[in-house]
């Protein structure tokens, strides 16, 4: 069956799927490490709240069966485990049904995982992760050659990603189409990395190239993804190459890194194929069928682009088979940062011993310098510059996280950086301040070691006790 496989792609079939099962070990330390105080039992968000809601076909989740912290705890670190085993190459020692069934585990495990994370898991990496995912069960191991068809399903995934990513730019903010995003971008991104102060004060000239090349990568390059090599394998390197440069620009969690994994499904590289048998037919006929599936769930995804409703992360399917995608349809020109502050004194007042919660990655101390973080995910990090944004952004969990601070509570202080109270002497009062938060210019840089500087906005959440928040509905 030549036309079912490309034996020519069998390295780079090894490639990807090292990769993908890379960003999955990385995805499930993430979920291990964060999820007590997000949607732990005692968390913001908690599951069986959840859960109770929400009927078992609208959110499909091992989660909807059986709920406890140690049974979040097992499947998260099972998923680190069967990723660091395929990592490792586990599935090319098994028969082909074995590795299939092999890479099926994590896709199972996440999808359990993002369908009752709730708002700490809306993001769009989250959806790509399960729809490459997905299609990594199909892809076969060392005893068949690539089926032509799930690489080209693994095309059409980068191409809605970078397309639709281009389309929602145009449409959505008109400093896209003047080529000045990138003027605010790196200042007011979510989470700054460690070059992101370099970047924004790159000259404007050289921001206008950037803006430009971003949409002919966006808009052009992904038609030569389906056009015959070497031009796919340029395109793929030329998606790669920007990946790496928003890799420098900022903390993205794992998107750049899945969008690069993707790419390299479609790069060919110069090796000599090994003699494998043909593809059995069961194989053929389950890869075709799931493959007829996906392209007629494809239209929705396709309505949408071409829409000019276009709505971005967006899926349409309870288990993430097919969805759409987009990031910075509008891009923000101020920044403003959420700082929570507690006191130990009885009587919250101004001038009270007000000190300041230290965030891992989100903006707090302007002195301090962001950290590289990414492809690791600061879910709480990422949520709080939501906050800023908007109270509405927070409604749901902003309360508990302070209550959380008001009991000391250990999962919750994990999240942070630096809590400024010891174990055993929570704050009396918390409270939340608005600021709008600037880069230094160069000379201030140097002035005062400070990358930030930041100006008093206005209250966000008044001096509040451990009382006041259990008695809010």
């Amino acid at each position: 069956m030549d036309w079912f496989t490309a034996s020519d792609y069998w390295l780079s079939r090894l490639v990807f799927q090292r990769a993908l099962a890379a960003v999955y070990l990385v995805a499930f330390l993430t979920a291990a490490s964060q999820f007590r105080a997000l949607i732990g039992q005692r968390g913001m968000l908690p599951v069986p709240g959840f859960v109770e809601r929400v009927p078992f076909g609208r959110a499909p989740s091992l989660f909807q069966l059986h709920y406890s912290d140690r049974f979040f705890a097992l499947c998260a670190w099972a998923g680190c485990a069967v990723s660091a085993a395929l990592l490792a190459g586990l599935d090319s020692l098994l028969p082909l049904w074995g590795g299939m069934l092999l890479w099926l585990v994590p896709w199972v495990l996440y999808l359990s995982i993002v369908n009752v994370g709730q708002t700490w898991y809306s993001f769009g990496w989250e959806s790509l992760l399960l729809e490459v995912g997905f299609l990594a069960v199909f892809l076969g191991n060392d005893e068949v050659a690539p089926p032509v068809v799930v690489l080209f399903l693994l095309r059409w995934i980068l191409f809605r990603v970078e397309f639709g990513a281009g389309l929602i730019k145009m449409r959505g903010d008109a400093c896209w189409r003047k080529l000045t995003c990138l003027d605010h971008h790196h200042e007011t991104q979510p989470m700054p990395g460690p070059l992101s102060w370099f970047f924004h004060h790159l000259p404007k000239p050289v921001h206008r190239v950037e803006v430009a090349a971003n949409h002919v990568t966006q808009l052009v390059v992904p038609f030569l993804l389906f056009t015959p090599q070497p031009i796919a394998t340029a395109a793929a390197a030329l998606m790669i190459v920007t990946q790496l440069w928003l890799v420098l620009s900022g903390n993205f969690s794992w998107l750049n890194w899945i969008t690069i994994v993707l790419a390299l499904s479609a790069v060919r590289f110069p090796a000599d194929p090994p003699d494998v048998p043909e593809a059995p037919l069961w194989y053929v006929v389950v890869v075709l069928a799931v493959a007829t599936l996906l392209v007629g769930l494809s239209y929705q995804p396709v309505r949408n682009m071409l829409s000019r409703r276009q709505v971005m992360n967006r899926s349409f399917d309870p288990v993430h088979l097919v969805n759409t995608y987009g990031a910075f349809g509008s891009v923000s020109r101020v920044r403003y940062e959420v700082v929570v502050e507690g006191t130990a004194d009885d009587v919250p007042r101004t001038d009270s011993d007000w000190r300041e919660y230290e965030f891992k990655g989100k903006p707090g101390d302007p002195r301090r310098w962001p950290r590289q973080f990414a492809p690791y995910h600061l879910r709480l990090d990422w949520m709080m510059w939501f906050a800023a944004l908007s109270p509405a952004y927070a409604g749901s969990w902003f309360d508990t996280l302070v209550e959380r601070l008001l009991e000391n509570d250990r999962a919750t202080l994990r999240l942070l950086r630096r809590s400024p109270f010891p174990p055993d002497a929570p704050p009396r009062y918390v409270r939340a301040r608005l600021f709008r938060y600037r880069y230094t210019t160069w000379r201030e840089l140097r002035e005062t070691g400070a990358c930030w500087e930041r100006t008093y906005v206005r209250e966000y959440l008044p001096p509040t006790r451990l009382a006041e928040t259990a008695q809010r509905p």
